[in-house]
């Protein structure tokens, strides 16, 4: 029996034996397979599979449409981490809307902690007026850019598909709760018209022409604040007898064109101002208020009133002319005005709506656009809502610009009050832009007034230069 049991263990020992060796020969396959790694590590990438459909909460906040709390903000960080809102405008750093924008930004990263604001106030007026379709029709187009109003440009690039239709935004915000009547006219657009249709932009100030004078040198040639025509015109001779020239202007840009554009309205009537630039009926431009607007011009040039070498300056040399103190009266928009205000210290200066005019130029000021190509729409609309706060608004009054929508309790500055009171008799009789009815004729003008300065043409080939490009480039209208 003892034998028995003794071959039997002997029996159960050689098996447990070779099951040993035939366990250390399977390790040891890993240590002589090195290769192996590429393939073996599949198996985890198919094992851990299965917890996406297992409840287990370790992995369950994985998959981007699990309703965990905890883990679905985390997207929307990150995202806005990696964003820029890219904003284009050409305010002066010392002017009333630069002040205010440079606020807004400030406030706009205080409220958007991650996201980088990139501002570029390097492109001037004419180069955004030149450029700005072919930007805009390209990935370069930034999310928010300040363009110019008008059927000729902004009217113009919502015809093409470049600009985003704002009518959802403008009313949810309330915008057009504060831009109201003709506020309004030069945000929206239909079929490149101005004046109905959906909100293409966002104005957030005003802005007209007016002319700027001297106070000191009106004083020491006892001179009064004209308020007729014949009255300026008998001022200017007294300026120019005296060696002085009357008018500081530039022809190179838009100031020459406005003082043409100002001495037509002083003709015009309201049938004019819609028929010219909303197209109600044919415009005649050899009619009393153009020929009248022609003829003076050129007779201004000739009694030395306006300079002949105002073709070789722009609107900065016109505005640091007036700077100097050598000029007594300057004819430019109020965007000048919080500028001047910071500048000008070595006299004292005011303003006055063109003498008889009962209508002038001006509008809501440029627009905030956003093209259709930004990348961050949401966060262009939150800019703009800040430029439109009572806040901002406030500080741009403050600054000598014309507010949309300020808390004027806090606008105490005698100057700031000034303007606004300007504003409000111009308003009325707002006749836009001479530029605006048709597409390049900013530029045309420019020439056109240019060479009638020169003397290289006559008054009346000027308005032939002028209706010959209006008509073949202004919209197509019902």
């Amino acid at each position: 029996m003892y034998a028995k049991q003794f071959k039997l263990l002997s029996f159960i020992v050689v098996i447990a034996l070779m099951m040993g060796a035939a366990g250390c020969q399977a390790a040891a396959t890993p240590t002589t397979a090195p290769a192996a790694p590429t393939t073996a590590p599949a198996m985890p990438t198919i094992a851990p599979a299965a917890p996406t459909k297992a409840p287990a909460p370790t992995t369950a906040p994985v998959p981007t449409t699990a309703p965990a709390p905890t883990t679905a903000p985390a997207a929307p960080t990150a995202a806005a981490a990696e964003r820029t809102l890219t904003i284009w405008h050409y305010e002066s750093a010392t002017g009333a809307m630069g002040k205010a924008w440079d606020a807004a930004v400030k406030q706009f990263e205080a409220t958007h902690p991650n996201v980088k604001v990139v501002v570029d106030s390097t492109r001037g007026f004419e180069q955004i007026q030149q450029t700005a379709a072919m930007v805009l029709n390209s990935d370069q187009a930034p999310d928010v850019m300040e363009y110019n109003k008008g059927n000729a440009t902004s009217g113009l690039l919502s015809s093409q598909g470049l600009l985003t239709d704002m009518t959802a935004e403008v009313t949810k915000r309330g915008w057009d709760k504060i831009l109201t009547g003709g506020m309004q006219t030069t945000s929206r657009y239909q079929n490149g018209v101005m004046g109905s249709g959906p909100w293409y932009g966002v104005t957030n100030y005003g802005e007209f022409v007016m002319v700027y004078y001297n106070k000191k040198l009106f004083a020491d040639h006892n001179i009064a604040v004209p308020t007729t025509l014949d009255e300026m015109e008998a001022a200017m001779a007294k300026f120019k007898a005296a060696g002085i020239t009357p008018i500081v202007t530039g022809a190179t840009e838009y100031p020459a064109q406005q003082i043409f554009y100002e001495l037509v309205l002083s003709k015009a009537d309201s049938s004019f101002v819609d028929d010219y630039q909303l197209y109600k009926a044919p415009v005649d431009f050899h009619n009393a208020a153009f020929t009248f607007g022609a003829d003076k011009m050129l007779e201004w040039v000739q009694k030395g009133y306006i300079e002949k070498n105002s073709t070789s300056m722009a609107a900065e040399d016109m505005g640091l002319g007036f700077e100097s103190g050598k000029y007594p009266m300057m004819i430019s928009g109020s965007w000048w005005y919080g500028r001047f205000i910071n500048e000008i210290k070595n006299f004292d200066w005011g303003i006055f709506l063109f003498p008889g005019n009962k209508y002038n130029a001006g509008s809501g000021g440029n627009l905030w656009i956003i093209p259709a190509n930004s990348k961050n729409k949401d966060l262009a609309y939150d800019f703009i809502d800040i430029t439109m706060s009572k806040p901002i608004q406030t500080i741009l009054g403050n600054a000598g610009g014309i507010p949309v929508n300020a808390d004027v309790t806090q606008i105490t500055d005698p100057k700031v009050k000034e303007l606004i009171t300007a504003f409000s008799q111009f308003s009325p009789g707002a006749a836009f832009y001479p530029d605006w009815p048709a597409p390049g004729l900013y530029d045309n003008l420019v020439g056109d007034i240019q060479n009638l300065i020169n003397g290289t043409t006559t008054p009346s080939k000027t308005l032939d230069a002028i209706a010959t490009f209006y008509n073949q480039n202004k919209p197509v209208t019902k």
